[in-house]
């Protein structure tokens, strides 16, 4: 099974290839599935902003097209464009939302600052969260 430093790694790598011609802000994603596919993602903007997709909804949405429905954890590696990462980004709440759709409470946000590592479970990210269930 990959472990959260490749996932890191494969976070990296597609943060280079994000489009971000407005905000200068790449985000990569690797999202790793129950059964160990990792699907990668990068932010994609917009000029309408509101067109603009995130990295880790990409990630999702191709994992989720090629017929994954178990996720085990995301990496999220996010920073300047042309530069390393600094400092932690966090899912926005539209991804959070979405993860909420395809995972339970204790699937594992994993951010990298460049430096350190720091986990998260989506209860910790999305408390008393709103999911299927309720409806």
């Amino acid at each position: 099974m990959i472990g959260y430093r490749e996932l890191i790694d494969r976070a990296s790598s597609a943060r280079e290839r994000a489009y971000v011609p407005y905000s200068k802000f790449a985000v990569g994603a690797a999202l790793l599935c129950e059964d160990g596919t990792v699907f990668e993602g990068a932010n994609i903007e917009n000029a309408a902003y509101p067109a603009t997709n995130c990295a880790e909804r990409t990630a999702f949405f191709r994992a989720v097209m090629e017929g994954h429905r178990e996720f085990k954890a995301i990496a999220v590696v996010g920073g300047p464009e042309g530069q390393a990462p600094h400092a932690l980004c966090p899912p926005c709440g539209v991804c959070r939302q979405v993860m909420r759709e395809f995972c339970g409470e204790g699937f594992e946000i994993v951010l990298f600052d460049g430096k350190d590592t720091k986990t998260y479970t989506l209860a910790q990210l999305l408390p008393c969260s709103f999911g299927p269930e309720n409806l």
